[in-house]
């Protein structure tokens, strides 16, 4: 971060030489050119298309903040019809629990399906965030949102919770396999295309076994639409301020930094010298 000149404990001290004095104010200009270049590039290259979302600092990283948050309006009138609740959610029905649930440690995870950061963290940590799961280090639990559809406008978000829902009520790996291509092929959220009950019933193909003549009539009749403005709401209790939002045994992990996502070897050593051993 770039420190106030004005601010007299902020000062250097003067060389004594007048050109001495232009030149270093000459470096200290190019080098803050140089730190605000490099910002730049990092928003455009993660957040490319986010409009109405907003960036924030969070956790020496960067997030989207949840800004006029809501439940994920979806135009279908199932959106409103009764509340169906998939098989193998835990806690209050609105938690999706990946791994041993006897699992000593737990990684909560929050994320919107249309988060282009969330979207990068999977690319880069979620492989290595699986396979502590998978080793029995944590279980993850997942808690996601839905305020990308009222920041961007469309249905894109819920729409594709209702969708994971039904992968859910196939069984977790199910939903597990159909987040991970969820995220894998996210389109620009200014194209909503999570919005487009085809474009999920495609990638669903995607997860062998996964489009049952059960799962496509869900999809495309909104069983769980109902669900997902469930657990977008409770998101919105959460009192989480963005996504991608990573905490280990409720405490929040710092994996992203100045030039995006930690490196998986970074994650797994986080998440060591947290729980230790």
């Amino acid at each position: 971060m770039g420190k106030n000149p004005n601010n007299p404990n902020n000062r250097s001290a003067k060389p004594g030489n007048p050109a001495d004095q232009q030149d270093a104010r000459r470096r200290r200009m190019h080098e803050a050119r140089l730190r605000e270049q490099k910002a730049d590039a990092l928003r455009r290259r993660i957040v490319v298309g986010v409009s109405a979302a907003v960036v924030v600092a969070l956790a020496g990283g960067v997030a989207i903040a949840v800004s006029n948050a809501g439940s994920g309006k979806s135009s279908s009138a199932a959106a409103s019809g009764p509340l169906v609740t998939p098989a193998n959610t835990t806690g209050d029905g609105t938690v999706i629990t990946y791994g041993k649930p006897d699992a000593a440690h737990t990684l909560t995870v929050y994320e919107d399906f249309r988060c282009p950061i969330c979207r990068a963290f999977e690319a880069t940590d979620g492989q290595a965030a699986q396979a502590l799961a998978d080793n029995g280090t944590y279980k993850i639990d997942y808690h996601i949102a839905a305020f990308l559809d009222d920041n961007n406008g469309g249905t894109g978000s819920i729409d594709a919770l209702a969708a994971a829902g039904a992968a859910l009520n196939q069984s977790v790996d199910d939903f597990k396999k159909f987040h991970d291509v969820l995220y894998a092929n996210q389109p620009d959220e200014r194209t909503d295309g999570f919005g487009n009950v085809n474009t999920l019933l495609d990638l669903a193909a995607k997860v062998p076994g996964l489009k049952t003549d059960a799962f496509t009539a869900a999809v495309k009749n909104g069983t769980y639409l109902p669900w997902a403005k469930k657990v977008a709401e409770q998101f919105n209790t959460s009192g989480v301020t963005g996504t991608p939002t990573i905490k280990l045994d409720g405490k929040t992990l710092t994996v992203l930094g100045n030039s995006g996502p930690i490196s998986p070897d970074q994650y797994a050593a986080l998440v060591k010298s947290q729980i230790g051993g």
